[in-house]
């Protein structure tokens, strides 16, 4: 959530989504702190005063693992876990408030966030027998897998300032590796990725959309928040009538995509740009592309409104329809899809950020042979 001159809801500082009021934990324990726990797997404390902030880190890491004490004193800063803080917050009308004044109250309020990461979150699930991202799976299965975490930047490095030319030549290079660095030294290496968007050429946009996602699934490992900044900057895009949208919600797919765990609350925003011709293929792309890594997060969203445009007059729409819907195992729509099998009309579609010619009928193929696998029972 973007901080603005008016009171504004908290927001998780590592998806960006907003977070509702902590309440108190089922079974109280220590200073009890109201605690919450966002949809990207961060957990936090409200420290209503601003006074125990100290305390409330304690409690909000133990929280996050599962009341383990032992484990959370074996934990090391970054490391393990990652940490954000949301300051000016009003546990009364649960608001952030910029001005720390409200009706005549000092707000002095404080939310402190905890986010394991992945490998410590599994061990924490273990022990307390939850069953908790049993979506996550083996690379083996050709299902999502986390980045390993990003190694650790010295915090005594001397940064070094990134020019849009350096940023521009680095992407051209397709030199992932060097612009994760820069974007660990310069926070203005989204920005200027960003800019490259804004280029007449199809195949050249869906390409930096791709980079972008890429490397925002490294930058995340260690800095989630900028990344959530990010994609708030591109919906705010899609939404301005006044401006052009080339290659904003090719990027948000791309970037959900590549960290589903962290960014997926987003995915059920992109069907808002489903009315406008202009990026309906866009959406059914970026929906097909999170849908690859997780697709219960398609299946949550009211997919079912999209069924009709198997039957669009556009070939590409068509194809990236069933694309979709057989990334997603919509055994639902398996009629719908074999209407179109025969459909030979050419299309071009991206993966990986490189254009692939196909059919209407092949990628309908292929839908079709993921539903029926998806309906085979499954021998022990």
């Amino acid at each position: 959530m973007k901080k603005g001159k008016d009171n504004v809801k908290p927001w998780c500082p590592f998806c960006g989504v907003d977070v509702g009021r902590a309440q108190d934990a089922v079974q109280r324990k220590m200073t009890e702190f109201p605690v919450g726990r966002c949809d990207c797997g961060a957990v936090y404390v409200c420290d209503a005063t601003g006074h125990n902030v100290g305390a409330a880190m304690v409690e909000c890491l133990v929280y996050a693992c599962g009341d383990d004490w032992d484990l959370a004193w074996e934990l090391t800063p970054e490391d393990d876990y990652l940490t954000g803080r949301v300051d000016n917050y009003d546990e009364i009308t649960h608001q952030v408030v910029p001005t720390r004044e409200l009706d005549g109250r000092w707000i002095r309020g404080v939310l402190y966030f905890v986010r394991l990461h992945r490998d410590v979150a599994e061990i924490t699930e273990r022990l307390v027998a939850r069953e908790k991202q049993g979506k996550e799976r083996t690379a083996a299965d050709g299902q999502f897998v986390p980045p390993p975490l990003e190694p650790k930047r010295d915090p005594k490095r001397q940064r070094k300032r990134v020019g849009k030319e350096q940023v521009r030549l680095l992407a051209a290079s397709g030199d992932i590796d060097a612009l994760v660095d820069c974007a660990f030294d310069d926070r203005k290496t989204l920005r200027f990725l960003q800019r490259l968007l804004y280029e007449p050429d199809e195949a050249a946009r869906y390409r930096i959309a791709w980079l972008i996602g890429q490397v925002c699934a490294r930058l995340s490992t260690r800095e989630p928040g900028p990344v959530a900044d990010l994609l708030h900057r591109l919906f705010e895009a899609c939404s301005d009538s006044a401006s052009t949208n080339w290659g904003m919600v090719e990027t948000i797919g791309a970037i959900i995509a590549a960290r589903p765990d962290v960014y997926g609350s987003f995915t059920r925003y992109l069907l808002n740009y489903m009315g406008d011709e202009s990026t309906q293929a866009q959406v059914l792309w970026a929906l097909g592309e999170i849908a690859a890594s997780n697709p219960d997060l398609v299946r949550k969203t009211p997919f079912y409104s999209t069924f009709a445009f198997l039957g669009h007059r556009e070939p590409v729409i068509r194809g990236l329809m069933a694309r979709l819907l057989g990334r997603i195992q919509a055994a639902e729509a398996l009629f719908q899809i074999m209407a179109v099998q025969g459909d030979q009309h050419p299309v071009t579609i991206y993966e990986k950020g490189r254009p692939l010619q196909t059919t209407v009928a092949q990628l309908a193929a292929e839908a079709i042979e993921n539903i029926q696998r998806s309906k085979e029972p499954v021998h022990e």
